[in-house]
């Protein structure tokens, strides 16, 4: 059972609780410099009793169920305890302390047992049956009928419809995968902040340009690593740096330290090995797809996606993978023959991929990272990211100095619409930092919805661990990093630009194959050479990045594609044959040697090792179960949805932008995706598209 959180025993009554108290910050922002981590076990105790208080009086109201009396009634319950959580799992993510941590290892079950509690009441279930078996008869718009089918399916797929039984069982398995998930993501982040590997003296730093250098130097610096010298520099496990290292360094044994700590986190013995929670956590969702009368998890997890079945994700990652191996191989005899060309006398590793890759870039394209990375100025490129927005929506930014903010590090923006009415508050944290995990997300701190009649506009936040500059000096984004940006912003206006009535609906709540297109499409306004042209400056001359120069990344954007298919793919195939598996055979899994037989079976190059081992793929084990598949599911629509645009013979062409913002952007989950594709598109998409992109076709 989980255990009960209740207030800290120096928490009284009388003590004010920021979070239980009306927000009076501009745009009613969290007010983070009075939050303390106390703070959360009252307000969580308070929100919860209260709303099972407001669930069992919907429940128990014994007047003929309505949409409003219902359907509406649970939306509205739900949005004092997302006040609290949005809050709180935001900072778990981005600014996490011991305090915290050990909070969330209490309240991740709570909560399961919580949402449990609702999804399993008989009562409750029956009034939506009810009015799911009479929605024709309702007279509703299509919002409300679409809110309707979904509350019948998602309780109907959390087991509401089971017997009692089985009902006590999934509550148990909720609770317990809540408490395995929370300690799998905690023992990735404790594994990343507990390695760096110091370099001191230009033989350790042999190979790196200079901003990687400075951006080294200065998380020696955060790191308080001892320093008489001045000399220490330190890499750390934030991709943006030890992916950065991987690329330009040539000290080889260096590259294998710093790649052996990247791909080992998670499995390193000890209390923060994920090898046991991995194989729990797979016998748990099998057990849970068999209550649900589903063959495996993956089965269970696809019926209520675009995808509809693994069979479908396996042909369409089948007809990526292929293409993509026999591009890798090329790709690894090109990488070889540079090596011998400079005189090196080993075999391609997976370490070594990286920096033979950027040499060969260079000889190819005339093009290295190096060119590139002094004219990807981040404050620059977030510019660019808002200048799309206003091109294409007619948005606005402004900065707000002086809102709150629960790192000093993190931007606060008001954003106004075309009409100049607010829009959102959107809040920007780039930087890696002890306490922040590692990657990029889009999340909110309050949804947007129009409950009651008014228009709560939302609260989100982009967040990507970036190596910061030293002071004094900007921040340079490799072009993967700034493409990163592009995509959490392109999450950030599915978010801000949300119309819908219902926040179960909003913004990014969808089909989880189909929340990465506004994301994914996002990213090609950032290749564009006109936004290229005016945000992509140099550091230091204020030039812009020269036309050649541009010209050189359109023709090496299918370089190395082979690679960055085949190291995402496999991922995607794992995650589908791990949660494929059935009750017997995920009991007693050993992780590594699954992992191993699956890359063997898959032929996995050895040269190439997965984007996301299992021992640190945090998607598996949190919302992308069986659903790693979707980047590239999305990928097939995004790349179609930009030529709608391509088509019109202007990338900005308001018509075409008019229609993404109503049926992509703006609907939320209000129509079924395919409804919501073809409105915007009018035909279906071809995976042809992808396969081009990519350079596989």
């Amino acid at each position: 059972m989980a255990r009960s959180i209740t207030a800290p025993a120096d928490t009284v009554a009388a003590d004010r609780n920021p979070l239980l108290e009306p927000w009076r910050t501009p745009f009613g922002m969290p007010p983070f410099a009075a939050i303390e981590a106390r703070h959360f076990a009252t307000a969580f105790a308070t929100v919860l009793a209260e709303h099972r208080q407001a669930i069992r009086a919907i429940a128990d109201n014994e007047a003929t169920p309505t949409f409003a009396n219902t359907i509406a009634a649970i939306d509205k319950s739900w949005l004092p305890v997302d006040r609290v959580a949005d809050v709180f799992f935001n900072l778990t993510s981005a600014a996490t302390n011991p305090a915290l941590q050990e909070l969330e290892r209490a309240i991740a079950p709570q909560l399961a047992a919580h949402h449990s509690a609702i999804n399993l009441d008989p009562r409750l279930f029956a009034r939506i049956a009810d009015l799911y078996e009479r929605r024709a008869s309702l007279r509703l718009d299509a919002e409300q009928s679409r809110l309707i089918e979904r509350y019948y399916t998602w309780f109907t797929r959390a087991g509401a419809a089971l017997k009692p039984k089985a009902k006590k069982r999934v509550a148990a398995i909720n609770e317990r995968l809540a408490s395995l998930t929370t300690a799998f993501n905690q023992n990735v982040l404790a594994d990343e902040q507990a390695w760096h590997m110091v370099l001191r003296g230009p033989a350790d730093l042999a190979g790196l340009p200079p901003t990687l250098v400075a951006s080294a130097r200065q998380a020696a610096i955060d790191l308080a690593i001892p320093d008489d010298q001045g000399e220490a520099h330190a890499i750390t496990l934030a991709r943006s740096s030890v992916e950065g290292f991987l690329t330009f360094s040539s000290r080889r044994d260096l590259r294998e330290k710093a790649f052996r700590a990247w791909t080992s986190r998670g499995a390193n013995g000890g209390p923060t090995d994920n090898a046991a929670i991995i194989a729990e956590v797979a016998a748990l969702r099998a057990e849970f797809a068999e209550l649900m009368g589903y063959p495996t998890f993956a089965d269970y997890s696809l019926a209520d996606t675009m995808a509809k079945s693994p069979q479908a994700v396996r042909d369409l990652l089948g007809a990526v993978w292929q293409p993509a191996l026999a591009r890798a191989a090329e790709e690894r005899d090109a990488l070889a023959a540079r090596a011998r060309a400079e005189g090196a006398n080993y075999s391609v590793a997976a370490w070594d991929w990286r920096y033979l890759a950027e040499k060969e870039r260079k000889a190819r394209f005339d093009l290295d990272d190096g060119e590139v990375r002094p004219y990807l100025v981040l404050d620059n490129i977030l510019a660019a990211a808002f200048d799309t927005a206003s091109r294409l929506f007619g948005l606005t930014f402004t900065e707000l100095p002086d809102a709150p903010r629960y790192h000093p590090d993190v931007r606060v923006f008001e954003v106004r619409d075309r009409d100049g009415e607010h829009l959102a508050v959107f809040m920007g944290d780039y930087f890696a930092r002890s306490g922040k995990r590692s990657g990029a997300w889009m999340s909110t701190f309050r949804t947007a919805h129009k409950l009651g009649g008014k228009r709560v506009r939302p609260i989100v936040v982009n967040v990507m661990s970036c190596s910061k500059g030293a002071p004094g000096a900007p921040t340079l984004l490799s072009f993967d990093d700034a493409r990163t940006l592009f995509h959490e912003f392109g999450h950030g206006l599915h978010g801000m630009l949300s119309e819908t009535t219902y926040p179960s609906i909003a913004g990014t709540a969808v089909a989880r194959d189909f929340v990465e297109l506004p994301s994914q499409l996002y990213e090609h306004w950032l290749s564009e050479p006109s936004v290229l042209r005016r945000f992509a400056l140099h550091h230091k001359t204020r030039k812009p990045m020269p036309k050649t120069t541009i010209d050189r990344i359109k023709k090496a954007s299918t370089f190395n594609q082979g690679f960055a298919t085949v190291e995402f793919t496999a991922c995607a195939l794992l995650d589908m044959e791990l949660h494929a598996t059935t009750r017997e055979s995920a009991a007693g899994l050993d992780a590594a040697r699954f992992e191993k037989s699956q890359l063997a079976r898959i032929g996995m190059p050895d040269e190439i090792v997965m984007r996301h081992r299992l021992p640190h793929f945090m998607h598996v084990m949190g919302g992308y179960a069986a659903g790693y598949y979707s980047y590239l599911w999305s990928e097939v629509m995004d790349t179609d949805a930009f030529e709608a645009f391509r088509e019109t013979g202007d990338v900005f062409d308001p018509d075409v932008a008019g229609r993404l913002r109503q049926f992509i952007y703006a609907a939320g989950n209000s129509r079924d995706p395919e409804v919501a594709w073809l409105a915007f598109r009018g035909r279906p998409p071809s995976v042809d598209g992808l396969l081009k992109r990519r350079g596989l076709a």
